[in-house]
């Protein structure tokens, strides 16, 4: 054993991706720790992940589990038996997991169990829905974590609530803006907007729709839908799709109610409409959302970075787990009410949205106050 404090840092899915690379690059410059990225391949696209790490500078993983796509409890499993061969080889003295993916919780199960410490990066947020399994993920993960570190003081008291001791908790900060500030300058040069033919400063909007809960029933999809069909009557939107919910729209038969549903639009997506395209990088994606008017999803992290952008959002979901883009940044949770959503929509293109903040300590040096932390932990 090398003498080295060793840390493996573990990722599964694309959000992750995004949240490690700061720490990883953090962490990288102290000599006295040894990390070790786990890539569990929860995400299973492996030219998508590439781009992503490539992009993100975040070194190739020292192992690669390879787990892909399964039902909930298939995949937690699978990860399980997988990881754990890596922690009886490698004896990290710490794991740290992100996010609240199946990675997070199978990995957070089998490193408690094998008595090493475990860091949640992204800990004590809660949407209080125990229909979603991120929620899950979140309540079991933090209850057996070692250090658990806050992007906002909601989560802080989330957890003092769920009786997790002080000591424990670490108020540091958002390591997904880390990345968004680090990247800024460079998804500048993307060339995504002359792709789209959106070069010429015209207005668009910017839509991601993946969870179950919106694009499983055909009632609510057809509902979200009619209502960003009515938005897109204003300007383009344009709509980077998930296979998953590529798949439900051709299955539900609702390719109608979009203007395309081919890998790319036409240069002509500057007339109204909603414009599918295949899902982008995260330096395209960043530069499309940062020019974009206004921005409609289901996702958490376009929560987090359209309200550090000053982008109004518009929020598909009955509830967030990141309450502090509401009460302090330009998110509006309206559900799936279509009314609600044209109605907020319009206020945004009308220039009536309401005006955001950027949250305490979502300035780009979150890694940094993690490993400090982390460095305490290891003297």
């Amino acid at each position: 054993m090398s003498g080295k404090y060793k840390i493996i840092n573990v990722v599964g899915a694309r959000p992750n991706f995004m949240k490690i690379a700061p720490i990883m690059e953090a962490m990288l410059k102290e000599p006295a720790f040894e990390p070790l990225l786990v890539h569990t391949g929860q995400h299973y696209d492996e030219e998508m992940s590439q781009l992503f790490f490539k992009q993100l500078g975040i070194p190739k993983p020292a192992i690669d589990l390879e787990v892909g796509s399964a039902s909930h409890a298939q995949q937690t499993a699978e990860i399980m038996r997988r990881f754990e061969p890596v922690l009886l080889e490698h004896k990290p003295q710490l794991v740290l997991v992100v996010g609240d993916v199946n990675s997070t919780i199978a990995c957070t199960l089998v490193a408690a169990k094998l008595h090493i410490k475990v860091a949640h990066v992204e800990a004590g947020l809660r949407s209080f829905d125990r229909g979603m399994p991120e929620e899950i993920n979140r309540l079991l993960t933090d209850a057996i974590s070692d250090y658990l570190f806050t992007t906002e003081e909601s989560a802080h008291q989330n957890l003092e609530r769920e009786g997790i001791p002080e000591h424990k908790i670490h108020f540091v900060g958002n390591v997904m803006i880390d990345t968004l500030m680090k990247n800024c300058r460079q998804a500048s040069t993307s060339q995504i907007l002359p792709q789209l033919g959106l070069d010429n400063g015209q207005d668009y909007a910017v839509l991601t729709l993946h969870r179950p809960s919106n694009v499983d029933l055909r009632d609510t999809l057809e509902r979200v839908l009619t209502a960003i069909h009515e938005v897109a009557q204003r300007l383009p939107v344009i709509f980077p799709i998930h296979p998953r919910t590529k798949k439900q729209i051709r299955q539900f038969g609702l390719e109608h109610m979009l203007s395309a549903l081919a890998t790319n639009p036409p240069p002509a997506a500057c007339a109204p409409g909603i414009y599918c395209i295949n899902p982008l990088g995260y330096l395209d994606f960043l530069r499309l959302t940062s020019k974009s008017k206004l921005a409609l999803t289901d996702s958490g992290g376009l929560q987090e970075e359209t309200t550090v952008l000053g982008i109004p959002c518009i929020t598909l979901r009955e509830n967030t787990e990141r309450p502090v883009t509401v009460s302090c940044g330009t998110n509006v949770i309206v559900g799936t009410d279509a009314e609600k959503i044209i109605s907020e929509s319009l206020k945004a293109l009308e220039g009536r949205a309401k005006k955001g903040q950027v949250p305490e300590k979502w300035d780009g040096l979150a890694a940094d106050r993690i490993v400090q932390v982390l460095k305490q932990i290891a003297a």
